[in-house]
């Protein structure tokens, strides 16, 4: 997947169909969360839940095709922008199998600690690790 260098895969579960056998626009969500947290462990070294240090504060999703029971999807995920106490990620979703594109999303996550039960800046430790990897400055 061009310009993604994390690339998760998820598998379509019956349960994330509706009526009509499409995916439902809602499980698209936690595909996204699938490759977030992918990126937060695979990238940054966060290992537990307690680690994390991020909400989620927006989420925009493209439907492009639907997807279907029987699909394995990849979600590739890049951050594309780092400000203070914001990461804005994007993601890429294609079926596994004829790389047909399905959706196209953005989120937006704030660093935060969840003991002060507020938003804090981006580490120092962070914002090198997620600009080495993707390549943003």
């Amino acid at each position: 997947m061009e310009g993604y260098k994390l690339v998760s895969e998820v598998p379509v579960r019956f349960s994330d169909t509706d009526g009509l056998g499409h995916v439902n626009n809602a499980n698209y969500l936690s595909f996204l969360e699938v490759a977030r947290v992918d990126y937060l462990h695979k990238v940054l070294g966060c290992v537990n839940i307690a680690e994390f240090g991020v909400i989620i504060a927006r989420i925009e999703i493209d439907y492009k095709s639907p997807a279907l029971h029987h699909e394995k999807l990849l979600v590739g995920c890049r951050v594309s922008e780092i400000g203070g106490a914001s990461i804005t990620m994007d993601y890429r979703v294609e079926d596994k199998a004829t790389g047909r594109l399905v959706a196209l999303a953005k989120s937006v996550t704030v660093s935060f600690d969840y003991g002060l039960n507020k938003p804090v800046r981006v580490s120092d430790d962070w914002r090198k690790k997620m600009e080495d990897f993707d390549g943003i400055s």
